[in-house]
C-alpha cells in the first residue's frame, strides 16, 4: 500500500513509532527512524533490514532545530524523495499543574508541540513543490479529555488545533495533513504510567481515571499503525483535517 513511498517516523526506536515503521516497510515504504538512543534504534532499523526492507536510523533530539534539518537532508540524500512524516515523539507525563515548573513545561512543550511545527516545517519544501505529501501527527486521548499531566495535555490539545490548521493551510494542495489520538496503548510508556512512575508520579491517576473506562481492554500498537496506514495510504486520499481516535471505546 505503500510500494515506492518514503517515510520519516520520530521516536520509533520502541513502542507505537517501532510498530508504525515495521508496518510501513512491510507495506513498502523505505522508512527513516529517528530517535535519541542509538543502541535501541540501530536495532530496530537491523530487524527491518533483515526482511529485505529499506530503512535507515538517524539519531536526532527533536526538540532541535539543527537535528531537524538534518533528518531530512540525510533523508532525500538516501532515498531521494520524501513523502510522508509521522510527528510520533512525544513526551508523557502526569505532573499536577499546581507542580508543573516554568522549565518542565518549557521542555514538554518543546517537545510535544513546538517538534511537530518545526518537523512540518522542514517538511514543507519537500511536499509543496510537487504537490503531494502525508503529515500524521500522533496525538492522544489527552487532546479531548485531559486526565493527564497539565503540560502533557495542554499539548495534545493544542496539536489537535495544529493539525486542523496545517490541514487548512494546505486546503488548496494534495498535502493532506491528519492525527490519530491514541487511548491506553500497550507501550514501556502506558505501563510506566499505570505504575505511577512518569514524571509527576500517580497524583492525577486519581482524578483522571474518574472520566474514563479502564474495564476494557487497552489497545495494541499494531492497532495505532493500522489507523496511521490508513491515512499515509490512498484509502485516506480525501481525509484532511482531523483526529482519529483510536482508543476501543474507553474514552466516549
Amino acid at each position: 500500500m505503500l510500494e515506492g513511498k518514503v517515510a520519516v517516523i520520530t521516536g520509533a526506536s520502541y513502542g507505537m513509532g517501532r510498530t508504525i515503521a515495521e508496518l510501513f516497510a512491510d507495506e513498502g515504504a523505505s522508512v527513516v527512524l529517528t530517535a535519541r538512543g542509538k543502541d535501541k534504534l540501530d536495532e530496530v532499523v537491523a530487524g527491518i533490514q533483515a526482511k529485505g526492507q529499506k530503512a535507515m536510523g538517524i539519531v536526532a533530539d527533536i526538540g532541535s532545530t539543527e537535528d531537524t534539518k538534518r533528518v531530512f537532508a540525510e533523508t532525500v540524500k538516501a532515498f531521494g524523495d520524501l513523502d510522508i512524516l509521522v510527528n510520533n515523539a512525544g513526551l508523557g507525563e502526569q505532573t499536577m499543574i499546581d507542580e508543573t515548573t516554568d522549565e518542565w513545561m518549557q521542555q514538554v512543550m518543546n517537545i510535544n508541540l513546538a517538534g511537530p511545527m518545526r518537523y512540518i516545517r522542514e517538511a514543507l519544501p519537500y511536499f509543496l513543490p510537487k504537490n503531494d505529501g502525508v503529515i500524521i501527527n500522533v496525538s492522544s486521548v489527552n487532546g479531548e479529555r485531559p486526565i493527564c499531566g497539565a503540560a502533557y495535555t495542554a499539548t495534545k490539545g493544542a496539536l489537535n488545533t495544529l493539525t486542523k490548521n496545517v490541514a487548512i493551510r494546505l486546503s488548496d494542495t494534495d498535502i493532506r495533513c491528519n492525527a490519530i489520538a491514541p487511548g491506553a496503548t500497550l507501550t514501556p510508556a502506558h505501563y510506566a504510567n499505570k505504575a505511577g512512575e512518569q514524571p509527576g508520579g500517580d497524583k492525577m491517576l486519581e482524578f483522571g481515571g474518574k472520566y474514563c473506562n479502564w474495564d476494557l481492554p487497552e489497545t495494541e500498537p499494531i492497532d495505532q499503525a493500522y489507523a496511521c496506514l490508513y491515512l499515509a495510504s490512498k484509502m485516506g486520499r480525501r481525509v484532511k483535517g482531523q483526529v482519529l481516535q483510536v482508543c476501543n471505546g474507553a474514552f466516549l
